[in-house]
């Protein structure tokens, strides 16, 4: 094994704390059935690599695949990839693929669609996948139809974390190559590699997934339909699920408060498992470009007028836990002994008065997270308190896809955002500082416009680091540094419960959870 296998694989020993997926049931799968979910919000599009927002993963995350997927422990397992190699010195990763898959119009997915993949469609669509390739991969080439070989300029510790579905979705070259990816006709009749087939979308009601029959798993998926219903209000999710209108609920489907109801119902199972390697983390996003923000006394009074134990149990009733810097405490290299701010109204209001800042003379917009009324109220306790400090402030209203218009295009003053970190900081932390990724038409990327070149430096260092103990030091910095200056305002480190009737077998299988594909699922019938 490589220094850099070793690296991937050494997320085992950081999470022990973290929930095992469940166990594979006993007895024969028993193919056919209907799985009824609920995808919410209602996603503004399915294709992947165009969109990152959580419903459109979570429908799309059964239609395309990565050349990876990940355990509970953070190891890397085959998907499109059935094997692969580094060398020794870490310059060279070669993949070799699945043979005899194909895409959903038949036609063959072959090592031309993952060199599209990595070396256009996702640098111009995916800001993740663009800073690893602008800053490790000096090319990417197909030996031939099932082997890919990904040349590194330098050698990237984290490399083997970032081949999932979210982080390098495959596309279909022979259907976006030479065209205009974002307008692309294409976009509204998914094409993937999945195990499921996009049938039919009935906007405000329903996305209809059918089984794949010619996925390249043989005999799979067992399940024959699966329907996401879009279910506007939390209320109405709980009591279709006790009707048995809908099979399963995923993490914020319904209110905090009736988690515990359901899951005491007969027949009915629950598990926290299938988050390791996302481990969201939510935060309050300051556009630093705007004048008031540019204060950091502003930002941490901020912060301290922030109830975050409140906020967990009272607002989402235990689902989380109040963060303590900018990496989840789940994640590889994460370090607790940073600066901390913990509730002080009188501290945050000090903070202010010694700024010599007029609050009232800066009018501020929150843009809240359409997900529901759980976060409604979250946005109407950060309103309460910011009015308190002294800011006059107003919610700006929107839906999904107007939450990620107003990111993507900097149009927000303060803002409720939560991201993935993806198993490894120099995949899903480091994007939202580097100061050479203020990127338009993302949420993903450093939208609060935050630049300090020695945060870029050291979270390069961590990411080029040769041993572990060098990252480490690294990253122990980086955190301190951004805990002082709090260009973000980490609130807590999410915890999804997903509840399911005990009919479905094999639900929770790797760390990707609900957003891997369901081939091994199966329905009791």
């Amino acid at each position: 094994m490589t220094r850099w296998a070793a690296l991937a694989l050494a997320g085992a020993a950081l999470l022990g704390g973290a929930a095992a997926a469940q166990s594979a049931p006993e007895g024969e799968p028993t193919p056919g059935g209907t799985l009824n979910m609920i995808v919410q919000p209602e996603p503004p599009m399915l294709i992947t690599g165009l969109n990152t927002q959580g419903p459109t993963l979570y429908v799309g995350g059964q239609i395309y695949e990565g050349l990876l997927t990940y355990g509970a422990d953070l190891a890397p397992l085959p998907q499109l990839a059935e094997s692969w190699e580094a060398a020794e010195d870490g310059l060279t990763y070669t993949f070799h693929l699945q043979e005899g898959v194909n895409w959903h119009d038949g036609q063959p997915f072959t090592a031309d669609d993952v060199v599209f993949a990595a070396e256009e469609f996702l640098v111009e669509t995916h800001p993740r996948w663009r800073l690893i390739h602008e800053a490790y991969v000096e090319d990417v080439v197909a030996q031939d139809d099932t082997t890919v070989v990904f040349q590194m300029k330098k050698p990237f510790s984290a490399f083997l974390y970032g081949f999932d579905m979210s982080s390098f979705p495959i596309m279909p070259a022979h259907i976006y190559q030479g065209t205009d990816y974002r307008t692309n006709p294409a976009n509204s009749t998914p094409v993937g590699t999945g195990p499921f087939k996009f049938d039919e979308w009935q906007r405000g009601s329903y996305i209809h997934l059918v089984r794949n029959e010619d996925y390249w798993k043989e005999g799979r998926p067992y399940i024959d339909d699966l329907y996401f219903r879009v279910i506007p209000d939390a209320a109405s999710r709980a009591i279709a699920f006790e009707q048995g209108t809908v099979d399963l609920l995923r993490g914020g489907d319904v209110e905090g408060f009736t988690i515990r109801g359901l899951s005491e119902m007969p027949g009915v199972e629950t598990t926290t498992a299938g988050w390791e390697y996302f481990s969201p983390q939510m935060f309050l996003q300051p556009n630093l470009r705007q004048e008031v923000f540019q204060n950091a006394d502003i930002r941490k009074a901020i912060y301290h007028a922030l109830d975050r134990d409140f906020i967990v149990n009272a607002i989402f009733f235990g689902q989380g836990t109040p963060s303590t810097g900018p990496f989840a405490a789940s994640m590889l290299f994460h370090d607790p002994n940073v600066t901390q701010y913990p509730f002080d109204m009188d501290a945050a209001k000090e903070l202010v008065a010694n700024s010599g800042v007029d609050l009232s003379q800066h009018p501020i917009r929150l843009l809240g997270l359409p997900y529901g009324a759980t976060w409604d109220r979250m946005t109407e306790y950060v309103k309460q308190q910011l009015e308190e400090l002294g800011f006059v402030v107003s919610i700006q209203p929107v839906d999904a896809g107007g939450w990620l218009q107003a990111m993507g295009n900097f149009d927000f003053d303060l803002a409720f955002s939560f991201l993935y970190q993806y198993g490894h900081p120099a995949q899903g932390v480091s994007r939202i500082y580097y100061s050479d990724n203020q990127v338009r038409g993302t949420h993903a990327g450093n939208n609060g416009g935050y630049e300090n070149p020695e945060v870029d430096a050291l979270f390069r260092k961590a990411a080029d680091a040769l041993t572990e103990d060098e990252a480490r030091a690294a990253y122990s910095q980086v955190q301190q540094i951004l805990a002082d200056e709090v260009p973000v305002l980490w609130m807590f480190d999410m915890l999804n419960t997903t509840i399911y009737r005990d009919k479905i077998h094999n639900l929770i299988r790797t760390g990707i959870g609900l957003n891997e594909p369901m081939d091994d699922v199966w329905i009791a019938q």
